[in-house]
């Protein structure tokens, strides 16, 4: 039998029982570290209202969660300023992986609760999944793995200056 190694899922597994302990909301601590913190918190960009943050279990590579930096639980919360950033900030998204990562398509949602899928029920955020024809394939299915092209690390510092050129560009019009 041949091994597969993915020590990410151990990591993974073991915050699922301590996350919603003492350690508090991953993704407020994101917003409220300073943004010299942002390559280890993942953070590829800071607007005025919402953020963009790496999924650091990501489904596919270019996996994003845009998020208000206000601790609310429900979209329905949200102010409509916030509610315009949030969406704002997912086209942005869009774009910047449409150049980056060149995906076919992309898988855009929230889960809403924990019923609902959340594993963060009480800060919304949408995710973003780019997809690519074929994209599937056995590994998922027959050994519940997802092969991940490129550190974390290297595809942080690539779409925070991808985020950055982007807002230029807008800037330029």
């Amino acid at each position: 039998m041949k091994q597969l190694w993915s020590p990410w899922r151990s990591q993974y597994i073991q915050s699922l029982s301590s996350e919603r302990g003492d350690s508090g909301c991953f993704l407020c601590t994101a917003a409220q570290d300073p943004p010299e913190r942002d390559a280890e918190n993942l953070v590829v960009y800071r607007g005025s209202l919402c953020f963009v943050v790496m999924n650091r279990y990501p489904y596919n590579s270019g996996h994003l969660l845009v998020a208000p930096y206000r601790h609310v639980g429900d979209l329905v919360e949200l102010t409509e300023a916030e509610s315009l950033a949030l969406m704002e900030t997912i086209q942005l998204s869009l774009r910047v992986l449409g150049a980056t990562h060149k995906p076919h398509g992309f898988n855009v949602g929230a889960n809403l609760g924990r019923t609902a899928g959340a594993g963060l029920p009480d800060h919304v955020h949408v995710h973003i999944v780019p997809r690519w024809n074929g994209d599937t394939n056995f590994m998922p299915i027959l050994a519940e793995v997802k092969v991940i092209s490129e550190f974390l690390a290297e595809e942080q510092r690539k779409l925070s200056e991808a985020f950055t050129d982007a807002l230029a560009r807008s800037d330029r019009r």
